[in-house]
């Protein structure tokens, strides 16, 4: 099959990505404009210069044929966990995490490249063990899982971590994990992360205490419950392996979770600090800390309702010209589009978008090979994740996490991560239908 340069692009892709990426430097030209309606930042030439060199990594990334990755993934998977070790110890300070390496002002962030090789080390490992007993096959996809995001979580930066939950959980659920295994990891996290900000919310938002809160305050109340909890889950397993009435296994299989997030909610009461976690829940009342954590959400929904249904016009926002939206060019960059261009702007963008999930899952359903299968999936799990996140967040019904609007926020890392992406859609779209090994 020889490879034809004109054939390898899907357009319906290739024009969403131009518009958004288009749509992406202009509303960062705007950021760049002060008060007295002057340009003072060059962000919007350099996301132009990273844009120009997305398009070729991902026409190179379209070209290649992605069934020769999995040659090399465990090679990749490696120097995954390497570079991130590296970063830990010896990367730059970026708002408050280690996650950076670079040289002057340029730099990269090595975690939103991770996401790459991970989702390549995941659908490679899927795909070899597909006749695989389902509890070891899940064990050791967790596994995976769980290395690249405890490093980045060390870092600490809870963001980029969080990304790696849903591409789990979306190429697991495609390569026909059982539900339960899925629900169990999920309902664990979730609860975890509960348990972890409830204390915050209880001093900083609730208007009074509760007295079952002090579980998670007090070291000897959280090891009663740890210990009750994995009791009563002994018990359930003893029920089960005796009477095998399903009765037993979901005693075991809830207070397991129970269990395991009072574990690990007292290690993620430590890795956070309190700021940290309370931008996590000040969603709830941005009003409980306005010259604070609820800041960026107050000004961003002011923004955002502002822009009214067509908006003010493009350079005529005044919550970004004004500076009343910090990092307005990367995490809050919908806030400005919607207040120049309005509700019918911001319906655009989730047009867009839509149309970009809609050509992924036809790229999943079309392929017949199954590790391009388990690729596609990942990246529908991370387009999905970080649209509706940093939409929800910007419009204050999400916690503010600091991930990007991929395609239109500032940044060389996170906008070349999500064209290489778009690359291997391409190159799998374009051997959907090629049976043989390589090309």
């Amino acid at each position: 099959m020889k490879v034809k340069i004109f054939q390898i692009f899907d357009y319906v892709l290739l024009a969403c990505v131009l518009a958004l990426v288009t749509m992406g430097v202009l509303f960062i030209y705007s950021s760049g404009i002060n008060s007295e309606g002057i340009n003072v930042s060059n962000e919007y030439v350099k996301q132009i210069i990273w844009a120009g060199i997305g398009l070729i990594l991902m026409l190179a990334t379209a070209s290649f044929d992605f069934r020769k990755t999995s040659r090399y993934v465990p090679y990749f998977y490696g120097f995954l966990v390497f570079i991130l070790i590296y970063t830990r110890i010896f990367g730059r300070y970026v708002n408050g995490a280690r996650s950076w390496l670079g040289f002057g002002s340029f730099g990269i962030q090595p975690s939103e490249f991770c996401k790459i090789i991970f989702i390549l080390f995941l659908a490679w490992y899927l795909e070899r063990s597909r006749n695989e007993p389902p509890t070891r096959r899940f064990v050791i996809a967790t596994s995976i899982l769980l290395l690249p995001m405890g490093l980045i979580l060390t870092q600490p930066d809870l963001g980029t971590a969080s990304v790696y939950i849903p591409i789990f959980l979306v190429m697991c659920f495609v390569a026909g994990v059982p539900l339960h295994y899925l629900l169990l990891l999920l309902g664990g996290g979730m609860l975890t992360i509960i348990f972890t900000v409830l204390p915050i919310w209880q001093s900083e938002i609730a208007s009074h205490s509760y007295r079952i809160i002090n579980i998670f305050t007090n070291d000897k109340l959280r090891l009663i419950c740890i210990l009750a909890t994995a009791a009563i889950a002994l018990i359930g397993i003893i029920g089960f392996v005796f009477f095998r009435h399903k009765y037993y296994y979901w005693i075991t299989y809830i207070f397991a979770i129970i269990c395991g997030a009072l574990i690990f909610s007292r290690f993620g009461g430590h890795a956070l600090k309190d700021y940290q976690i309370k931008r996590l829940i000040v969603f709830l009342d941005p009003y409980t800390d306005a010259q604070g954590a609820g800041w960026n959400i107050i000004q961003s929904k002011i923004a955002i309702g502002s822009g009214g249904l067509w908006g003010r016009g493009f350079l005529q926002g005044t919550q970004s010209h004004y500076r009343f939206l910090p990092q307005q060019s990367t995490d809050f960059i919908f806030s400005i589009l919607s207040e120049e261009l309005g509700f019918i702007g911001g319906a655009l963008v989730f047009g867009i978008y839509f149309i970009i999930m809609l050509r992924t899952i036809f790229i999943i359903r079309a392929t017949n090979n199954e590790y391009g299968h388990y690729i596609a999936s990942g990246i529908l799990g991370m387009f999905f994740f970080h649209f509706v996140v940093n939409t929800g967040m910007v419009m204050g019904i999400m916690p503010i996490t600091g991930i990007p609007l991929l395609f239109l926020s500032y940044g060389g890392s996170s906008l070349w991560t999500a064209m290489i992406c778009i690359g291997l859609l391409m190159s799998i779209n374009y051997r959907r239908y090629d049976f043989s090994e390589s090309i």
